[in-house]
């Protein structure tokens, strides 16, 4: 549902406020999910995008409503959209701030896209689609936090594990792989001579169901006796 009763009429100071304060609604809320988690930007960030295209909306609104109310409103060519079409786009900038590359891992693009759905969601707002707006902000919301916990997908990682005692550990490691369903792709093998005994390290390649994850995977082999360490690994 659309309210359109607004489209060629100057926007009104209860219309406007109504409009702005939704938008800080909506922008706090992503915000708050972002500065949970200790993303790059957080609830203010949000909060100040939303509001910022939900501002240039209404000017776009209100700028058109004036304009057709004039007498030489027929002779007159109006770009209808051109503001909030460089908000959209100028939003990738900030975005594109909040990205950045650590241990070989691409990390922010889920804040990044936070934020440019942010930015549409405050056009909408401004622009007197309110309802449309509200309810994005909600799937926007349920995608950040529930999607990734019903849906569950587990990339292709290596999983990095030293131990001493080959024989005996190598037999609990396969072992344990195969009953959780883990499919080893590869394996690399290194060992290291130390005066104390070899230390082993296997470097592996796993393909996971989407019932097991890596916290599991990490915890319960570190907990065996001959495993010295466990990380994952980029690939």
């Amino acid at each position: 549902m659309s309210d359109l009763s607004w489209f060629g009429q100057p926007v009104t100071f209860g219309v406007m406020l109504l409009r702005i304060l939704v938008a800080v609604f909506i922008g706090t809320l992503i915000g708050i999910d972002r500065e949970i988690k200790s993303r790059p930007a957080g609830m203010r960030t949000h909060v100040l995008v939303c509001v910022g295209a939900a501002l240039v909306a209404l000017i776009d609104a209100h700028t058109l409503g004036c304009t057709l109310q004039l007498e030489e409103a027929p002779f007159i060519r109006a770009s209808i959209g051109r503001l909030t079409a460089a908000v959209i786009s100028g939003v990738g900038f900030l975005g594109a701030g909040t990205i950045f590359m650590a241990d070989r891992k691409i990390s922010g693009l889920t804040t990044a896209a936070s934020l440019w759905c942010t930015a549409c969601i405050g056009v909408a707002i401004g622009g007197g689609f309110i309802l449309m707006g509200v309810v994005s902000g909600m799937i926007v919301l349920v995608v950040l936090r529930l999607m990734q916990k019903v849906v569950r997908v587990n990339t292709l990682k290596r999983l990095e594990v030293c131990f001493i005692h080959r024989t005996q550990t190598l037999s609990f490691l396969n072992e344990y792989l195969a009953g959780q369903g883990v499919k080893v792709l590869d394996v690399d093998f290194h060992a290291e001579n130390r005066p104390e005994g070899n230390l082993y390290t296997n470097l592996y390649t796993l393909a996971m169901p989407g019932n097991t994850s890596y916290v599991d995977l990490i915890g319960t082999l570190s907990e065996h006796p001959n495993v010295r360490s466990v990380r994952t690994r980029n690939l």
